[in-house]
């Protein structure tokens, strides 16, 4: 074989996946090849692309082989929107991608041999999410393009409920009627920057306008647009964002109309959520990835339980079902001043909330003379600081039950735990993002001279 240069063409059968879910091959020297698009076992024409010393990227040519996991993808703006990855595969590939790809982290970079046992699958992959964030632009209003910042204008997209797609179409009317500039982010200027919809299980939803100011134009008339394209909208907030820089949300919050939270139920428990307030997207999946993290706690009525990174409480709800003690920390005021009224809202009266991070949870517990029995943890995509893991093994839990959305720093974590005395137990994944490669995972670890 020729050496491989950029734009070259070669035919390779795929091995496997890489954590994209972009098919995997390798040239005749041994260099390694992602392939976006391709499927395990095809073989496939590709284009080089990109060319390194030990990996090279293509695309697909020609499928000449096609695997009988193959489909023709349902939706139009699909592969040009960033938001799916998988929707050219059937969802039981998707599955087995998904669930080899939390064992293979698990093991290559966590050390860790404990089989990921099962992934649970989600009853539906069409219209789950209940939060969607679009972003605005010259390109109108919709998803970002793949890998770039450059807006595609979808009037709809399948993961997102009608509600949301009735919403954005009204706002989509008021910008186009009355001119509202939209938000440059190379310029830092445009008014517009995100239109932010929230919906609930009873079908109400939150509208938000994320804006690059403190007014809009056509106030009322947007309003009345809104309200007409749906009847169980409770509230329209305007959310100001004036920074220059890529976060969503700003930290400023003016209610327009109504109220400015949503209510939803979730594994039984009422929550009240605010535009900023975190919570799953997929209510369904949740309920059941909180249900394996409480299994795993193996609670039995006397013990107390440590929730870090408890958001508005919804895992410390759960926990207080079995735990005679719940303790939730997070580092936002906003979100534990929620936690504190869904604990009153939901009548549980064996929690209580800290605002800080870790180690300061950790510390004002010791100062009380209280050793948790179980630390559940469920952090951002970062994973946990070395800070943060000392801190835990400081308080020397029995057993840790970590809820993770990366992988990759889930199974660095189950390293940086192994190395402090806890092994690895139990591993489930959980598809909380069908057509995505984003995937959950619940892990236990426990102290091995408790073992």
């Amino acid at each position: 074989m020729k050496e491989p240069k950029k734009n070259m063409v070669v035919t390779l059968t795929m091995t496997g996946y890489a954590s994209d879910g972009a098919g995997v091959s390798r040239l005749e020297d041994g260099r390694v090849v992602f392939v976006k698009g391709a499927l395990r076992g095809e073989v496939c024409r590709v284009q080089l692309l990109k060319v390194g010393k030990s990996s090279a990227w293509g695309r697909v040519e020609e499928v000449m082989e096609p695997s009988p996991e193959r489909r023709v993808p349902d939706c139009p703006y699909y592969p040009q929107c960033g938001g799916c990855q998988l929707r050219h595969m059937s969802y039981e590939e998707e599955l087995s991608f998904k669930q080899d790809r939390v064992q293979e982290a698990l093991r290559r970079i966590g050390g860790a041999e404990t089989a990921v046992s099962v992934i649970h699958g989600a009853p539906e992959v069409l219209r789950y999410r209940n939060k969607i964030q679009f972003p605005v632009g010259d390109g109108g209003i919709g998803f970002y393009r793949a890998r770039s910042h450059q807006v595609i204008d979808a009037a709809d997209c399948l993961l997102q409920p009608m509600e949301a797609t009735r919403l954005r179409n009204a706002v989509k009317v008021w910008v186009e009627r009355y001119q509202v500039s939209s938000y440059d982010e190379r310029q830092h200027q445009g008014l517009l920057r995100h239109v932010y919809v929230r919906t609930s299980r009873m079908g109400e939803s939150l509208c938000a306008l994320v804006v690059n100011g403190r007014e809009i134009p056509h106030q009322g008339e947007l309003l009345a647009l809104l309200q007409q394209a749906e009847p169980k909208l409770v509230g329209v907030v305007l959310a100001v964002n004036r920074e220059r820089t890529n976060v969503i949300l700003g930290k400023e919050y003016r209610t327009l109309w109504g109220q400015d939270f949503l209510e939803d139920v979730l594994c039984g428990f009422t929550f009240r959520l605010s535009v900023p307030s975190f919570y799953q997207v997929n209510r369904e999946q949740t309920q059941v990835l909180y249900s394996r993290a409480l299994e795993f706690a193996g609670l039995t009525g006397s013990e107390t339980v440590l929730d870090l990174y408890c958001g508005i409480g919804t895992i410390t709800s759960v926990m207080a079902q079995k735990a005679k003690r719940v303790i939730g920390a997070e580092v936002v005021p906003q979100a534990v001043e929620d936690a504190r009224e869904n604990a009153l809202r939901n009548g549980l009266d064996n929690v209580e909330f800290l605002c800080g991070d870790a180690g300061e949870a950790a510390r004002e517990l010791a100062e009380r003379g209280l050793q948790p029995h179980v630390v559940c943890v469920d952090p951002p995509r970062k994973g946990l600081s070395p800070m943060v893991i000392e801190a835990i093994i400081q308080m020397a839990p029995e057993r840790v039950v970590y809820v993770s959305c990366d992988p990759g720093t889930l199974g660095r974590d189950v390293k940086l735990f192994s190395e402090r005395g806890y092994t690895l137990q139990r591993a489930e994944a959980c598809d909380l993002f069908p057509r995505t490669n984003h995937v959950e995972a619940c892990v236990l670890l426990s102290h091995k001279c408790l073992e």
